[in-house]
This record gives C-alpha cells, structure tokens and sequence, in this order.
C-alpha cells in the first residue's frame, strides 16, 4: 500500500519524519511484523558479525536505493519502473560487494551469495514500490534506514543469541568460561542450524504480537 507524506515546509526531523525512522522498528519491524526478508535471518545469523555486516549492508542500500527511485520517479516511465530499480539496487549491491571485499574479505567470504542477493531482497523492492515512487527523497530515504534498521534488529538479536549459545562465542569472542566446559557444559550445535534460527523467528513473532495486540486484529 503506497503511503504519501506531504511536508510543505516540514522540518527535516519532524514528529512525522521521525516515525519513518522508529515504526519499522517495532509495530511494522520487516520481519517480525511484515514477515520479509527471512531467508537471509536464517542464512546468516549464525554468528554476530556476519548478521551485524548484512544489517548494515542491507540498511545502506534500502536507504540509498529509496532516496535514488525517489529522485527520478517522475521521469520513469510506470512499464519499466520494476527494471529502474533492479538497476538501482543492483549497482549498489556491488559497491557494497565490493566494499566488504576490500575491507572485511572474511566476513565477505561467510556471507558468500547472500550479499549478491540483496538484490531480490523483497524489503528493499517493497519498499520502492510502497514507498518510494510516492514519496520525496528526505522521506524515502528516512524510510529506507528505519526499515534497514529494523531488519538489522531481528539480525543481531538471531546472531547474538544463536553465537551465545551454539559455540559459546561473541564476535569471534570466547564468552562462556572454560569452567562450564569442565563441569560438564556443552554448546547447543542445534542452534546454529537454519531451523532454530526460524523457531527464534516465530517467537519473536510470538512475544511481538502478544504485547501488541493491534498487530494480530490488523493482519
């Protein structure tokens, strides 16, 4: 559904602009609430860092793509529009591709396709369309950073949790002592495996829809 902000003379961080940040954190969170994007959270939150590099990678382009579209909507022509933001997309993608290359070559390695993917993400394509093609490019752009940093959350709560407790770790860290190893502690293997990562999914769906009631009698 196309959402269009009007602002006149509306401050740059106005109440308004500032819920184009914060709503899809919580009560239209991508995933959590619209239910997108959920092949890469279980793809990639095995580890902290890997999740925290895609979170990043993924608000960056969600952003950038949205402020571009925004920008040139009006001389796009509506039968190509769908291919005007593949190419966005897909030109951003790799200069973070190759950013990640030049500068974090190993977690670049973990992350493997699922960067060059990016591309069919269906958060960033929803929220061109969605939000973008109607919307002014401070808007959109803003837009694009709440819904990357939405995404991004239910990333790093996956990676944290699933590092913790699947190889005792945190970003590459030892965190649990040696002494539960000693007495008898083991790391749950199950946890860093895709299906656990989609039960963690389902319940933070769970907890997010059982203290926001709006959100099961709107969906």
């Amino acid at each position: 559904m196309s959402q269009n902000v009007k602002n006149n003379s509306e401050p740059f961080f106005s109440l308004k602009n500032l819920k184009l940040l914060t709503w899809p954190l919580d009560s239209n969170n991508p995933i959590s609430v619209q239910v997108l994007g959920i092949c890469s959270a279980l793809a990639v939150t095995a580890q902290l860092k890997p999740a925290l590099v895609m979170a990043v990678s993924v608000t960056v382009v969600t952003a950038f793509s949205n402020l571009i579209y925004s920008l040139i909507r009006n001389t796009i022509p509506s039968r190509i529009r769908i291919i005007i933001q593949l190419v966005i997309v897909a030109m951003l993608v790799i200069l973070v591709d190759q950013i990640l290359k030049a500068y974090v070559y190993d977690v670049s390695k973990k992350l493997s396709v699922f960067v060059g993917l990016i591309i069919t993400n269906c958060i960033i394509m929803g929220r061109l369309e969605a939000f973008a093609a109607a919307n002014k490019p401070w808007q959109s752009f803003l837009d694009g950073i709440g819904n990357g940093i939405g995404y991004g959350i239910i990333l790093l709560i996956l990676g944290f949790f699933r590092e913790l407790f699947g190889s005792g770790k945190l970003y590459g860290y030892n965190i649990i002592p040696e002494n539960f190893y000693i007495h008898g502690y083991e790391n749950n293997g199950f946890i860093i495996l895709p299906p656990m990562a989609l039960i963690m999914i389902g319940i933070i769906i769970w907890i997010q829809r059982g203290r926001n009631r709006k959100l099961i009698e709107t969906r």
